[in-house]
């Protein structure tokens, strides 16, 4: 039985998340780390400047559906962008600042990108990309002042623009399940893939992210995305913190582990979230104790597993760490390692630690199933299958991409290509992607196991584990490991450690020391390089 017009029909597009900041929340607001020093501006004024963004955006020929690229950090002129453009019903397109200028190039015109907005700290990186371009019709320099000398022939100046805009703009009536941003994948193999998001997805996924059982998002909290915006949607965060009212820090081209904690510091961060590369190396500055981190209530770590020994180390400190899980196709939280009440109440310090190393449970607005050899796998802590999800901001294809159906199935699950098991409550275990378990001598061993027992020895500062070809096995485990600055490991060590975790023949016969593991643009360990540099199995460069 249905009852027409019982409820009223409100559009779920991201108007809701900019007005509600701007109308509730006029005071709170977004701090830019600038050369100058901290720059602060709420949300009261963030939504004037949206508005003349609209309007500039009109008078430069922007139409309904067009794609607005960005080519920037993480700023409050980056989160304006986030706002105003899908809010005027255009769509933004993040580019990866960090992928070769060719391919940046490739990306933009590929999603034909009328429109890209730069910082003024990446024209020289953008100077290599903008000849490449053949959609863009106008570059928008991001800077203070007048346009800097490195800005290209033609380009527009951001603050010129809004300054000459008006600040009245009747926000349109979007239809909720219209566009509203656009990312690519990182493109480890192949032409990156590019994913677009509706309205009603990234809405729904704000809404999700404030759930208390989620990133738990408030309008109390102070969030620093360490995650790029460039990057699947800094993880929806800006969005989720514009509908709570939530402050926001944003650390620009400061990324390394002192200016992090600076800002963590300085800002009273409570919410946090960022890949584990920067938690790794932020580790030793927190041990020296010298910054004070006692505002920090959560970190989100997700983009690669969670090594169960910086679980512990940073419990040690005091920090609580929350491993995540999701894609660009997932919009992309997909699953949370928040550990359940009834495992507050019951479960040793030790044993939590194991269940926040997990992916943990898939969040509110996501399914979750394990496809073994045999059909559905089932949920009993040993049955191991790759991931598949759906749900309400998990993609449905790729844009524009024949690639599409390799990745989704015919009733819309979409093919991870991680493999894990899930254990009897829910909580998903990544064992690997598919694409680096090994197999040896028919069995599978599992890369990401045998990385994080490395990482759990106290010398170790990364490790990273690749197949590697054996007459006798077919394939062998290879380890890359980084030891701490100042600290002297051997082989012997290493396997002796190993040996009273792992069964044997898990335990790698080759070991590499290397200076450090390659990371890829958004920060994951890179194996693509270790296995063209190891591709014969020896240790020679």
């Amino acid at each position: 039985m249905t009852f027409p017009g019982l409820m009223m029909q409100q559009p779920l597009t991201l108007r809701l998340c900019l007005e509600r900041a701007e109308t509730l929340f006029p005071d709170r607001g977004a701090t830019t780390k600038t050369p100058g020093g901290m720059v602060r501006t709420t949300y009261g004024q963030i939504g004037e400047r949206c508005r003349r963004l609209a309007n500039a955006l009109t008078t430069l020929g922007i139409e309904p559906g067009d794609r607005v690229g960005s080519f920037a950090w993480n700023s409050t002129r980056h989160l304006e962008l986030y706002l105003g453009v899908p809010c005027m019903g255009a769509v933004l397109h993040t580019l990866n600042i960090r992928l070769h200028p060719e391919q940046v190039a490739w990306i933009a015109n590929h999603a034909e990108d009328k429109i890209v907005f730069v910082d003024e700290s990446l024209l020289p990186v953008f100077a290599q990309v903008a000849p490449h371009l053949t959609t863009v019709k106008h570059i928008v320099v991001m800077a203070d002042g007048p346009l800097p000398p490195a800005a290209p022939d033609g380009a527009l100046s951001y603050e010129d623009l809004l300054a000459a805009a008006s600040p009245s703009y009747a926000w349109p009536d979007l239809d909720e399940n219209a566009a509203c941003a656009m990312a690519y994948t990182s493109g480890t193999t192949g032409n990156p893939k590019g994913v677009v998001y509706s309205h009603r997805a990234m809405t729904l996924h704000a809404f999700m992210s404030c759930m208390v059982d989620s990133n738990g998002i408030g309008e109390a909290d102070v969030c620093l995305p360490i995650v790029p915006m460039f990057h699947a949607n800094a993880w929806g965060i800006p969005w989720a913190a514009a509908l709570a009212g939530a402050n926001i820090v944003f650390p620009a081209q400061y990324m390394t582990p002192p200016d992090i904690l600076s800002l963590i510091e300085s800002e009273r961060v409570t919410f946090t979230a960022g890949v584990p590369t920067i938690w790794i190396g932020a580790l030793p500055e927190v041990q020296k104790g010298t910054c004070d981190l006692s505002s920090l209530q959560r970190v989100v770590i997700g983009g690669a597993a969670v090594p169960l020994s910086l679980i512990k180390a940073y419990d040690d400190l005091g920090i609580r760490i929350l491993q995540g899980w999701g894609m660009t196709e997932t919009g992309p939280l997909a699953s949370l390692s928040r550990p359940l009440s009834t495992m507050d109440a019951t479960m040793s310090r030790e044993e939590l630690q194991t269940v926040r190393a997990k992916q943990g449970l898939p969040v509110a607005g996501v399914e979750l199933r394990i496809m073994g050899e045999d059909g559905v796998a089932p949920w009993d802590g040993k049955t191991f299958g790759e991931v598949q999800v759906r749900g309400n901001w998990v993609a449905r294809t790729y844009y524009n991409d024949e690639r599409s159906p390799e990745s989704w199935t015919e009733d819309g699950w979409l093919r991870t290509g991680d493999v894990a098991i899930v254990d009897a409550t829910g909580f998903v275990q990544l064992v690997d992607r598919t694409k680096d378990l090994v197999k040896s001598g028919g069995e599978w061993i599992s890369s990401v196991d045998l990385e994080n027992a490395i990482m759990g020895h106290p010398k170790v500062a990364e490790a990273a584990v690749i197949a590697i070809p054996d007459e006798k096995w077919s394939e062998r485990p290879m380890a890359c490991v980084v030891p701490k600055p100042g600290e002297t490991l051997t082989s012997d060590e290493l396997i002796a450690h190993l040996s009273g975790i792992l069964p044997k023949w898990w335990l790698p016969e080759t070991i590499a020391f290397i200076d450090e593991v390659p990371k890829t643009s958004v920060g994951k360990f890179d194996k693509k390089v270790l296995r063209a540099r190891y591709a014969d199995g020896t240790l020679a460069p």
